[in-house]
């Protein structure tokens, strides 16, 4: 599975090409904390959305990421993780199809976006 084939059909429009998504609205991916950390924040996100406040690189953005869970299978998330760690100057680790198919089952009564407050410590737990 190609990661940067799904980013490219799925998440260009709001993050870019170039991974600094779009200023005032979007995040960037590059260089970005919720891409480096712990793996687990970039798959619960891609799984389930984000919404509210979230600081990124010393600026807040508002809005909301869909969830992406119910269309994609755990190895496009992996793909497409793994690649958005790599991509751009990024430098965290591979995610595999096996810690995305943990988590979905870790998360799998989740109904709604995470907030950044609650990520935070989701993925302190999950240590």
């Amino acid at each position: 599975m190609d990661g940067k084939t799904v980013f490219t059909t799925i998440c260009l429009a709001c993050h870019q090409q170039n991974g600094e998504g779009i200023e005032d609205k979007y995040p960037p991916l590059a260089g970005s904390e919720l891409t480096a950390d712990d793996d687990g924040k970039i798959i619960r996100i891609i799984l389930h959305g984000l919404t509210g406040p979230v600081e990124v690189q010393g600026t807040t953005f508002d809005g909301l990421m869909p969830p992406w869970g119910p269309t994609l299978k755990d190895v496009e998330i992996a793909a497409v993780a793994t690649y958005v760690r790599s991509a751009w100057g990024n430098k965290a680790a591979p995610v595999t199809t096996a810690r995305v198919t943990a988590i979905r089952a870790a998360t799998r009564t989740r109904k709604t976006p995470w907030t950044a407050a609650e990520l935070a410590k989701a993925v302190t737990v999950s240590k």
